[in-house]
């Protein structure tokens, strides 16, 4: 039977006790991690969420009934306990209380548990779609708490760093208009407007902008937002954003508030010294040295471009690229030359899953090069290129040619695939840098037009504004990504704040001025009463928590997660509904034909 708490009053969390307490009457209460019965003394670990401590029952010191109770106690039971602290004759140097212990003087069991699905303990070996399904259980374990604690500590220094810059916090709408620009977004049927919809917010971004057009010049929000697409270890339905939004401003004045408040949280949460200013590269210069717009810097291993020897070599696979306007691109793979020919086969099919129809390499061995292609080249193109990777004896040659944006995606990985082969890269690292100078656009082949690179509302570069109306490829945008570790963790812009840029940012996406404004006539309206120059940043909370936290995925740092198919195990989300609620919407549902 449960017991009460009435009469007991805890007094310490298990992990605030240490060898100052000795001697104190204390009350802990928690859930029971293991129990080990020796007789005429039983041992538990109790556990709440700032950790572990040791009590110990001794039938000699409790009445007979608590000691009893004691007997029945299995993992995960709810109890309080009442005891004296005392010194521990063998600490246990892997517990934070490992130098002290509770012998019990009273024994409440305030609830009891089935048997658990899973142990509660950070080593489960327990699958993750189990886990999901109890998340309430999974949860207890220690490293998903202490991920939650890690988190509120990163948005508590959010409001406390913003606030001493003299940011309001501004909440902005959940329900707002579709603008199907970008991602899909999640729809909200409207009961009282019957055949109309809302729109989940995939940021906040438009409302912000006129939250600079109403004068608040310095705007905030830890902001839920919402997309509608595939899912990966680092994507979630609904996500977290930190969002601002600055007016009277300078790219420069944007970046530099950034890195001191990225100094500041780091030093606040995880007491580390990062130091600023951070390396900035352009988005050129990104791609054609990583191969990625958000480049992993602990570690070398960057793209050589090999067109010089490509363009007229006898290899047309090579040839062929940069006839076509593609490229041909390699990396070294330091010391890997002895790579066996099965590993080899894996690397090209790696290639062929980010888009590649394959791989060439070289292996550079002291007695003869081993290549997959020599037999179609000169020495002294093979030597060349040798030459232009640097290569050395011992080192594996990986080459791609086809068009530039594969090339590119393709070498990033298979870059960041050798340096966790070679053991390149130190996990102990946050290795920041801004990425600049975006292309403003880029060409949507399925749609036959340009889309934004980043969003419509992003200002291009003041020099490149002419070439909206000659060329819009070359345009390039006043954007900026912050990157840690090979993922980006947060991107903005300056905002076009002139009407007439905005209309021309809006024709160059192909949009009819009647389309313009069906979709952001509002905000086109708004244009004309005077909008300060403002540009603003929004981070993935999740993804910079993850990061900091050194978590496999965003789900171990979100307190209830979707899967890969954006639902939820535990809760059985999403799911049917009552006739009558549709009937109330207007809504009928009709099954999808079979492609």
């Amino acid at each position: 039977m449960n017991e009460s708490m009435a009469g007991m009053k805890r007094t310490h969390y298990a992990t605030d006790l240490s060898l100052t307490n000795v001697g104190e009457k204390v009350t802990v209460m928690g859930w029971v991690q293991k129990r080990r019965n020796l007789g005429s003394v039983i041992f538990l670990d109790i556990r709440d969420r700032s950790g572990l401590i040791q009590v110990f029952l001794d039938e000699n010191v409790l009445s007979q009934a608590d000691f009893e109770k004691g007997e029945k106690l299995r993992a995960e039971f709810v109890v309080a306990i009442e005891g004296m602290v005392q010194k521990r004759g063998d600490a246990n140097p892997n517990l934070k209380t490992g130098e002290i212990e509770v012998q019990a003087t009273a024994l409440r069991i305030l609830n009891h548990s089935e048997t658990p699905p899973f142990h509660i303990e950070d080593d489960v070996t327990a699958k993750e779609d189990l886990r999901l399904k109890y998340r309430y259980l999974d949860l207890r374990r220690p490293v998903l708490q202490k991920n939650l604690m890690l988190r509120h500590k990163v948005t508590t220094a959010v409001r406390e760093f913003f606030d001493r810059e003299g940011f309001l916090e501004i909440e902005t709408p959940m329900l707002t208009r579709s603008t199907p620009e970008g991602a899909r977004d999640y729809l909200v049927p409207s009961r009282i407007n019957q055949g109309m919809f809302y729109a989940l917010p995939q940021s906040p971004q438009i409302f912000k902008q006129l939250l600079m057009l109403s004068g608040y010049d310095r705007y905030i929000q830890i902001a839920k937002c919402f997309r509608d697409e595939d899912l990966r270890a680092d994507r979630q339905p609904e996500f977290t954003q930190i969002d601002m939004e600055l007016s009277f401003v300078t790219q420069e004045d944007i970046i530099n508030l950034n890195e001191r408040w990225l100094q500041f949280v780091f030093k606040k949460v995880m007491d580390m010294d990062i130091a600023i200013p951070f390396k900035r590269i352009t988005y050129k210069e990104a791609m054609e040295r990583f191969g990625s717009d958000k480049p992993d810097m602990r570690f070398g291993v960057e793209l050589k471009d090999l067109a010089e020897v490509a363009v007229s070599c006898g290899f047309a696979v090579f040839s062929d690229a940069i006839k076509n306007g593609g490229s041909v691109r390699a990396i070294n793979a330091k010391g890997m030359a002895d790579l066996p020919r099965k590993q080899i086969d894996a690397l090209t099919e790696l290639c062929k899953y980010h888009g590649a129809k394959g791989m060439a390499y070289i292996a550079v061995k002291e007695e003869e090069l081993k290549s997959s292609f020599a037999k179609f080249m000169k020495d002294e193109e093979m030597k060349k290129i040798l030459e232009l990777t640097e290569a050395e004896v011992g080192d594996l040659i990986l080459i791609v040619a086809d068009k530039e944006e594969t090339v590119f995606n393709v070498l990033g990985e298979l870059r960041l695939e050798v340096a966790r082969r070679l053991n390149l890269i130190d996990e102990n690292v946050f290795d920041f840098v801004w990425v600049i100078e975006f292309p403003l656009l880029e060409w949507n082949e399925e749609q036959n037009r340009f889309t934004a690179k980043h969003h419509p509302f992003t200002s291009p570069m003041e020099e490149d504004i002419p070439l909206l109306d000659t060329d819009p490829a070359k345009v390039r945008a006043n954007a900026y990504d912050i990157c840690l570790n090979g993922n980006e963790i947060g991107g903005g812009s300056l905002r076009i704040y002139q009407r007439d840029l905005q209309e021309k940012m809006f024709a160059a996406l192909g949009f009819t001025k009647e389309e313009a404004y069906e979709r952001f006539g509002f905000l086109l309206d708004a244009f004309q009463y005077g909008v300060p120059p403002h540009g603003g940043l929004a981070y993935g909370l999740d993804r910079v928590v993850m990061l900091m936290a050194k978590a496999e995925s965003i789900r171990d740092v979100i307190a209830f997660p979707k899967v890969k198919d954006a639902s939820d195990p535990m809760s059985d989300a999403p799911n049917v509904v009552e006739d009558k609620q549709l009937r109330e919407l207007g809504i009928a549902i009709v099954k999808a034909e079979k492609e």
